[in-house]
């Protein structure tokens, strides 16, 4: 018989992130979370205080994967014009874990918060990336990035069709710097 093995802060938040993206925040609680992991609630409060300490651990956990995560994918582009492309490619196709932040944020005021440093930071690093390709106006930055994130609202069938949009707005902003 081998002993169970003993479960970490990160499965916990792994588990919650799943939970939030398939049932929405309200399966943020530690019974559910506990459920879903084949453990007990004592698991869940071993490693965390209560549960907005886990959730803020887990949008800490969100946070960096949702920036760093970011940059790390865009940093290997060959140009600007190809970093450029990729970052609002990303933005404009989440995956679906920040559409679940997005949608949870709806509802909690310290999700808006971690989305709203999220949105800076990546504003930021995509007006280093324009300042870069030769754009320093950095209310172009806010227009592209909002244009990216308006783009996820589109219907998934025009994803081509979006990300050709974006392209040309990259090459419009581009030609005109």
């Amino acid at each position: 018989m081998t002993a169970p093995t003993r479960l970490t802060p990160q499965d916990w938040i792994s588990a919650g992130l799943s939970a939030l993206k398939t049932s929405g925040p309200a399966a943020l609680k530690a019974e559910p979370l506990a459920r879903a992991l084949n453990t007990t609630k004592g698991s869940f409060y071993w490693h965390f205080r209560d549960v907005p300490a886990f959730q803020q651990q887990m949008l800490t956990h969100w946070e960096e994967a949702a920036l760093t995560g970011l940059i790390a994918e865009i940093e290997g582009q060959a140009s600007p014009h190809k970093a450029l492309q990729k970052f609002v490619h990303l933005v404009a196709d989440p995956d679906d874990t920040t559409a679940a932040i997005r949608a949870w944020a709806h509802s909690d005021p310290s999700v808006v918060q971690a989305l709203a440093d999220i949105d800076r930071a990546r504003q930021k690093y995509l007006a280093a990336l324009l300042k870069r390709a030769g754009v320093s106006n950095p209310d172009i930055a806010k227009a592209l990035y909002s244009a990216a994130i308006g783009a996820q609202i589109l219907p998934q069938t025009e994803d081509s069709a979006t990300r050709a949009s974006l392209d040309t707005l990259i090459d419009l902003i581009l030609a005109l710097r």
